[in-house]
């Protein structure tokens, strides 16, 4: 992926010089003649790198750097003077300056410094994946329900955790791939070995073979120490492979090479390294018909579904949302140093009725929402219903017209839930069923009817 550099200087000769220098190596420039400008490019758009002058009038380079931190703090910043000070150069490196540079230079130096940083964040952003993949999952995460769909995985978790036996484990969205994931390997017999996770869509396919497979130093031109890989990382362990249906097929080849042989070729190297390693994958995908469709090989779709455990999604087992609700409360209460005692049972009854496509990270996002936005111990129809109502045509402006279109929008919401039972929405509504209908009727007054009476 292309660099973008920003450089800031007031002199125009200078820009020009360093756009035509560092555009000759490749990386996408952009200039700007003041601090002011400057840090509304950073504002609109995200840099790797921002080159500054520091004595510039108006806004000078260290407040460019100070404020640039803040709007974009992945971007390294090098900045140039053209006093021979030490105590500048001290000034900015202390304010977080990457590097700094002494006017006269030559445009080599730069383009050194430049290659170095990008090449040092590029380190760092692997090291990163690596400790992120690594790091232990947070306490509280587990399989919460009594359903028998529930029940039924459960068994099944136990009966696979007990082989060393590839699985692949499917889903839809949101439903807890990765909890499951999670389970097998902690009821296993590698429990006490590394349990290793990285999403297989969320990295470029070079990347991504270097992360699984590792490289040697000097294997490409960023790779400026080695990297043992994931697989070797997880080795007595488990590697979960999520959103396996992403990865590129030549990607799929090779994966299935160290399914056969157990061992990886690290990119760059010709000696293979033995690795013991059990796979868990999951994706959202029907593989099955990705196979037909050519986009999934076949061979590595057996390998990997040995064993096959189906997450419900939650519409199916909506009788484990109150006791899931209760448990995303206490986690969310850790997460949001809150102290939400619970659900109120109007509100309590809507979360059960709802269709949750986006399953349990979307009933963890409802909740969220209404607690922070709630703020009163207990969460009522009232705190879900503050969510944003989506709707054609722009919001209107008068507050009644408002009001209007939310309570028009929350009838529909809590009709459905009861499956336009008025006397049961009545109850849910706090409201008198005379009182529903006249409400009812005053929206017809302004659209088609939505419900039969």
């Amino acid at each position: 992926m292309t660099a973008s550099i920003l450089v800031v200087d007031d002199e125009p000769a200078i820009q020009d010089i360093l756009t035509w220098a560092l555009s000759a190596e490749g990386y996408r420039v952009a200039t700007a003649g003041n601090g002011e400008e400057a840090l509304a490019r950073v504002e609109e758009e995200e840099f790797d790198i921002i080159v500054t002058d520091i004595v510039m009038p108006g806004i000078d380079g260290l407040e460019v750097l100070e404020r640039s931190r803040v709007l974009n703090p992945r971007a390294a910043v090098i900045v140039m003077t053209a006093y021979a000070a030490l105590e500048t150069a001290i000034a900015a490196l202390r304010r977080g300056a990457s590097d700094y540079l002494e006017k006269p230079f030559s445009v080599d130096l730069l383009k050194e410094r430049v290659q170095r940083l990008l090449q040092y964040r590029e380190t760092i952003w692997k090291d990163r994946l690596v400790q992120r993949a690594m790091q232990p999952r947070a306490v509280g995460h587990s399989l919460v329900g009594e359903s028998d769909a529930i029940r039924s995985l459960r068994e099944q978790i136990n009966l696979a955790a007990r082989t060393p036996s590839n699985v692949l484990i499917t889903g839809e969205s949101g439903v807890g791939k990765e909890l499951v994931a999670h389970a097998v390997h902690d009821e296993g017999v590698r429990h006490d070995a590394a349990f290793v996770a990285i999403n297989c869509g969320a990295i470029p396919e070079a990347l991504l073979e270097s992360q699984l497979f590792g490289h040697l130093r000097g294997a490409f031109t960023t790779a400026v120490q080695a990297n043992q890989g994931l697989f070797v990382a997880a080795s007595q362990g488990t590697l979960f492979l999520d959103e396996i249906g992403e990865m590129p097929l030549p990607l799929q080849v090779k994966l299935l090479r160290v399914i056969e042989d157990k061992c990886v070729l690290p990119v760059g190297g010709t000696k293979a390294v033995p690795v013991d390693t059990r796979i868990i994958a999951s994706t959202n995908r029907d593989l099955e018909r990705e196979v037909e469709a050519g986009r999934f090989r076949e061979d590595l779709f057996y390998r990997l579904n040995v064993v096959h455990l189906v997450v419900p999604p939650l519409r199916d087992r909506r009788g484990d949302i109150p006791v899931l609700v209760d448990h995303l409360v206490d986690r969310l209460n850790t997460k949001l140093g809150t102290h939400c005692l619970g659900v109120e049972r109007d509100a309590l009854w809507s979360l059960i009725g709802r269709p949750w496509k986006g399953n349990v990270r979307e009933l963890e996002n409802v909740l969220e929402r209404a607690i922070v936005l709630g703020g009163s111990d207990l969460i009522s129809l009232r705190d879900l219903s503050a969510e944003p109502v989506t709707g054609q045509g722009s919001p209107p402006q008068d507050l009644r017209g408002a009001v209007r279109r939310f309570e028009r929008q929350h009838l529909k919401e809590v009709l459905a839930t009861t499956q336009s039972d008025k006397r049961k929405a009545a109850r849910m509504l706090g409201i008198s069923l005379a009182s529903l209908y006249r409400k009812l009727r005053g929206e017809e007054d302004e659209a088609p009817p939505a419900f039969s009476k």
